[in-house]
């Protein structure tokens, strides 16, 4: 549009029946542009909405296990977790000690350790078996990104 003083830019703006807005107001002088700023408001929005649609989704899954979780039951989570990572899915495995079975946690670490090697085709171990509370918890990060 051109450069003009500050009085002129509103006048102009006025004159357009458009809005003076101050985009650099450190710059010396400060930095306006004449626009819609309702059209502004609305196109920035837009961008923002469209880039938060492409932003990919993260799904995290989760599989429970006890300590002393029997060989069929861990096959069973295991199948399942298997196509959790197959989707794609993120799959956070967890062992829960109730009451006094917290004595077990090295039987819990051996368990997702365990699990982590079985899936290591489907995924990689994010984090290693971590004890917070009364839950020993371990990440598995998907290797097929299908959506």
């Amino acid at each position: 549009m051109g450069v003009y003083p500050l009085r002129t830019a509103l006048d102009k703006a006025r004159e357009l029946e458009l809005d003076l807005v101050e985009i650099s107001p450190k710059a010396d002088p400060p930095v306006c542009k004449i626009i819609d700023y309702k059209k502004f408001l609305y196109e920035q929005k837009k961008r923002e909405k469209a880039m938060k649609a492409k932003a990919t989704k993260v799904i995290v899954k989760e599989i429970r296990f006890g300590p002393q979780t029997d060989d069929h039951d861990y096959e069973f989570k295991k199948r399942h977790a298997e196509k959790f990572l197959k989707d794609g899915a993120k799959l956070k495995a967890y062992v829960f000690f109730k009451g006094r079975s917290i004595v077990y946690k090295d039987q819990g670490e051996i368990l997702l350790l365990r699990l982590a090697r079985d899936l290591e085709e489907f995924g990689k171990v994010e984090q290693m078996p971590k004890l917070e509370g009364k839950r020993m918890t371990m990440f598995i990060a998907s290797k097929n990104t299908k959506k």
